[in-house]
């Protein structure tokens, strides 16, 4: 089977989001549960799968609170605006800000989680 040409490829960006809340929210299996959940309600799962979320849970920074989504370019603006919908995680207050979107992930480590 022959490899796909690049002009082909899904483009692909890194979003990173902050998680503000009262108390520390430690666990990254549940911040990717709420997310996906949220994810299913707004966009459905047909939409979830041409998006090509993938949530990075070993790049989550628990200090503070950063996390990083890769997500097709054509749904960031749909993704940013259903993280802003989420205000429940782990039964605490919170809310969620994306930090910014990069093309690559060292960059968006780099610029906006080790900020």
């Amino acid at each position: 089977m022959k490899p796909l040409l690049p002009s082909l490829r899904e483009r692909k960006r890194y979003l990173v989001y902050e998680i503000i809340s009262n108390g520390p929210i430690q666990d990254t299996k549940t911040v990717s549960k709420t997310f996906w959940s949220a994810f299913n309600r707004y966009l459905g799962e047909l939409g979830c799968s041409q998006a090509g979320i993938m949530i990075l849970e070993d790049k989550y920074n628990k200090q503070n609170q950063r996390g990083v989504i890769r997500v097709n370019n054509k749904f960031v603006d749909k993704i940013i605006a259903n993280l802003a919908l989420i205000d429940n995680i782990d039964n605490q207050k919170t809310i969620v800000n994306t930090v910014g979107v990069s093309g690559t992930l060292k960059k968006a480590q780099g610029k906006y989680i080790a900020a």
